[in-house]
């Protein structure tokens, strides 16, 4: 798709809804909430920057981080039939806790393997670990004390905002 002659792709994930009158509906909401995909030369920069809405362009300082033809069409190609959505960014290290399934509840630190996804629970009473695979949809992040603290203190100060044009 194209607007002002700037190829777009905004993937989406599509989820049947049932509203209270009874319509039934299919809701489309983006896949990465916030990020559009275009397909722009680097010196239409300004131009692109000017569209009502574009906030920035992902990139270091004054350089454009272009996603690899390969990702886009895998992107493209793989959204519906996977029946893909949205879900947090999870990154080695971080404490999860599972959602559902047998250990539910449960929480532990994201370890990644070759293979998938892998979630370390400890049993701090015996002392002892396991490693269990386990699907990232089953996953949500767990905030440590450290992070609330500090979100705390980030939200009391003082900062710039950017804002699209009304």
């Amino acid at each position: 798709m194209s607007t002002r002659d700037i190829e777009y792709f905004l993937p989406v994930s599509r989820s049947p809804r049932r509203w209270k009158n009874g319509l039934k509906v299919v809701l489309e909401q983006p896949l990465f909430p916030s990020y559009i995909f275009a397909r722009i030369d680097r010196r239409e920069r300004l131009r692109v920057l000017e569209l009502p809405g574009v906030l920035s362009i992902v990139g270091t300082g004054r350089e454009l981080t272009p996603l690899p033809d390969a990702e886009i069409e895998a992107l493209r190609e793989g959204i519906d039939s996977l029946k893909a959505e949205p879900h947090p960014f999870l990154n080695v290290g971080e404490r999860a806790r599972i959602t559902r399934g047998a250990l539910q509840g449960m929480t532990g630190i994201i370890q990644r393997k070759k293979t998938g996804l892998r979630l370390i629970l400890s049993v701090e009473l015996i002392m002892k670990s396991i490693s269990v695979e386990i699907d990232e949809s089953a996953l949500e992040l767990v905030e440590s004390a450290s992070q609330a603290i500090e979100n705390v203190s980030r939200s009391e100060e003082y900062g710039v905002l950017e804002r699209s044009p009304c």
